[in-house]
């Protein structure tokens, strides 16, 4: 099984930044990918970025060029440094890992979320 713990989060005003962070541990052969979601109210989860192991980075059009996802690959760890924070960037944030847990099994893992609230 693999572990995720998740941490950061909070409250800040529009215009500011927060970071939040998502480490890996258990039983990992390799992953594959790791990256955040995030659920807002009333609406469904969505991909914000994402970063698979060759290093490809994947994201939102609605956080392009506000957001930065950066990993450590050592420590299976990954970063999502958000900027210009908006008011519509409230949600529940999920990491996300797909990782081998062995040559040849693979699964999808959750943390259990970490709210970022953007208020004025």
């Amino acid at each position: 099984q693999v572990q995720l713990m998740e941490s950061g989060g909070g409250l800040v005003q529009p215009g500011g930044s927060l970071t939040v962070s998502c480490s890996a541990s258990g039983t990992i052969f390799r992953l594959i990918a790791m990256g955040w979601y995030r659920r807002a109210p009333g609406k469904e989860r969505e991909l914000v970025a994402s970063i698979n192991s060759g290093g490809s980075l994947d994201y939102a059009d609605s956080v392009k060029g506000r957001f930065t996802l950066s990993r450590d690959a050592v420590d299976n760890s990954v970063y999502l440094h958000m900027n210009s924070l908006k008011p519509e960037d409230t949600a529940v944030y999920y990491c996300n890992a797909r990782a081998y847990t062995d040559h040849q099994s693979w699964g999808e893992y959750w943390g259990q979320g970490t709210q970022v609230t953007v208020y004025s």
